[in-house]
């Protein structure tokens, strides 16, 4: 049955909604939404009104706890769009739901920017780091961007100078589709504005400054993006393990012994919906970890401290595990392969004749494939270029 309705409402009001809409609120028992959304209501009628607390969660027991009742929820825009839909719906079945949505902010900002919607990046800062941005800059991107609140545009014109886009152009689109609209253009170097309204949508013309190398989404990073002791996948090696790994989207990565973090970082950078936890002992090494990915637009990455394999247990179940360090660690292969579910993959790289036993045992028992990577890289002899080769890697894959 039919008991919770979700209407999508901007900046006009209520005269901006359909008569379909409109009818919905009016026959509502109870209407719940932000202030600014319930101040929008006549004053004069009989209904009760709740406003969002804090945190959200109790409103979502609230809503739950008067399924029956006909409850209607004012959101802002599309709210399927990062906004309450999205949430209740993974509570309450759609079967019980009905969502009427209004233009999303990223649809009235293109609107007003001739931008096509299917060709931008969007994301919200509304509640989330700031240095998810990181990872959607390359040059000639347009960005759409839900704003926190009046500071979010100065914090995305300081990340844009200090990655060398300073020549981007930003766009604050103020109260979209309403009388008090607004809108305000200048670059992230030249950016000053400090009258904004709350209520704010950012679009941004991506243009790298002269010199400025671009960092690819696609596995394989140079080195130098990375701080690190030492303790580094590298580059070439990295891009191959994670075309093994082979991440889709909304799959979990465990990256066992991450060292400096390149092979989960670079897990999540292939789609957004890609997560990964990455699990380290060493403390200096947590922190490049959580440095890494704060600078390179993956903050979400989860950081366990801890030795393996005593730190996996209770861990959600992988899609996939790396294993980069620590090998010879007892027990380890019997956790891990333990909490695969069938179809998911293992793989670990080893550089010592002890790793490499150790991944021989490991295959005796479950099979798999072995690999060996060997890179040469040119480098000066006296007047001259000689090769020089790294260590090499001998990784074992192996599929549940």
């Amino acid at each position: 049955m039919k008991w919770l309705y979700i209407i999508g409402i901007g900046e006009d009001g209520l005269q901006g909604l359909s008569a379909i809409a409109r009818s919905i609120i009016a026959q509502a028992e109870v209407i719940m939404g932000g202030d600014r959304h319930l101040s929008m209501l006549p004053t004069d009628d009989k209904q009760e009104k709740i406003p969002w607390t804090s945190p959200f969660s109790a409103s979502v027991t609230e809503i739950i706890s008067r399924r029956g009742q006909q409850l209607c929820i004012l959101a802002s825009g599309d709210p399927l769009c990062y906004g309450v839909g999205v949430t209740l719906t993974k509570h309450i079945p759609i079967s019980e739901i009905t969502i009427i949505p209004a233009p999303s902010a990223f649809s009235l900002a293109c609107a007003r920017l001739g931008w096509s919607l299917t060709e931008v990046e969007t994301l919200s800062l509304c509640g989330r780091p700031a240095s998810l941005l990181q990872s959607y800059i390359y040059p000639q991107a347009k960005l759409l961007i839900l704003s926190e609140g009046t500071e979010t545009p100065q914090v995305v014109a300081q990340i844009l100078k200090s990655r060398g886009y300073g020549e981007s152009k930003i766009i604050v689109l103020e109260r979209l589709g309403g009388i008090h609209e607004r809108i305000i253009t200048s670059t992230a170097a030249l950016w000053s504005e400090t009258e904004i309204a709350d209520l704010n949508t950012i679009a941004v013309d991506c243009i790298a400054d002269v010199g400025v190398r671009a960092l690819s989404r696609l596995p394989g990073l140079p080195d130098h993006a990375y701080h690190h002791d030492g303790q580094l996948t590298k580059r070439e090696v990295r891009a191959m393990t994670l075309s093994t790994l082979a991440p889709l989207p909304g799959e979990l990565l465990w990256d066992v012994g991450a060292g400096c973090g390149s092979i989960s970082i670079e897990w999540m950078r292939t789609h957004p919906r890609c997560r990964a936890i990455a699990i380290e002992q060493n403390s200096s090494r947590l922190q490049y970890i959580a440095d890494n990915a704060a600078a390179l637009g993956t903050p979400h990455l989860q950081i366990i401290a801890g030795k393996s394999p005593s730190a996996l247990q209770g861990l959600p179940t992988p899609d996939a595990i790396f294993i980069g360090g620590g090998v010879t660690a007892p027990g380890l292969f019997d956790v891990c392969w333990s909490a695969l579910p069938p179809g998911g993959r293992l793989v670990a790289n080893a550089v010592t004749i002890e790793g490499e036993q150790t991944l021989f045992q490991w295959y005796e028992k479950v099979g798999g494939s072995f690999t060996r990577i060997a890179i040469q890289k040119a480098e000066p002899i006296g007047k001259f270029l000689g090769w020089r080769a790294m260590s090499p890697v001998t990784q074992w894959i192996a599929v549940k």
